[in-house]
This record gives C-alpha cells, sequence and structure tokens, in this order.
C-alpha cells in the first residue's frame, strides 16, 4: 500500500469534499407548463424558466400541482436550469 498512500489520500480528500453538503440556493416560483415524467417548467421571480421535479417522498405523497400555483424551488449548483421542488405554497 506504500506506492498507492498518495492516491488514497487525495482521493479520500475528494470524496469528503463532495459530501460536504453547501447551503441550498431556494426560490419562489409559479408554475407555467406540466411537463411528462412528473416535471414541471416553473418561472422564478426574476423571470428565468427552469425545469424542475419532486422529490421521491413528494412523488409518493401525490401533490398535485396546476399552472399557476406558487412553489418553493432548491435550484441545482450544478445546472442552473434544473430544480427540485420543495413545497407547494398555495394554490392558483
Amino acid at each position: 500500500m506504500g506506492a498507492f498512500a498518495p492516491v488514497v489520500a487525495c482521493l479520500t480528500q475528494v470524496l469528503q469534499d463532495s459530501t460536504d453538503k453547501a447551503p441550498e440556493r431556494t426560490a419562489e416560483a409559479v408554475v407555467v407548463e406540466l411537463l411528462p415524467s412528473a416535471l414541471v417548467r416553473v418561472k422564478l421571480e426574476g423571470e428565468q424558466e427552469i425545469v424542475a421535479h419532486f422529490p421521491s417522498t413528494q412523488r409518493a405523497n401525490f401533490v398535485r400541482l396546476r399552472v399557476g400555483d406558487r412553489v418553493r424551488v432548491a435550484l441545482s449548483v450544478q445546472d442552473r436550469t434544473r430544480g427540485r421542488i420543495l413545497e407547494l405554497l398555495r394554490k392558483g
């Protein structure tokens, strides 16, 4: 293992960095369009449109969305055009 010690140390550091949770960026949005496969197009307050999905827990509890509903969305760190619906704020 002596020759691989630097590689193992480097990989351990990379794994620790990837598991550190950064604070989520959340925003309020309005549902614009219902898409197939439980995806929803929402418009953020800054007029930017993103595609959002439900987490598996909400999919199991079945939350029905309609166009015009206000939701809170967690924005993806890797892709700014994707997000995850956290909660339904109010209908219509």
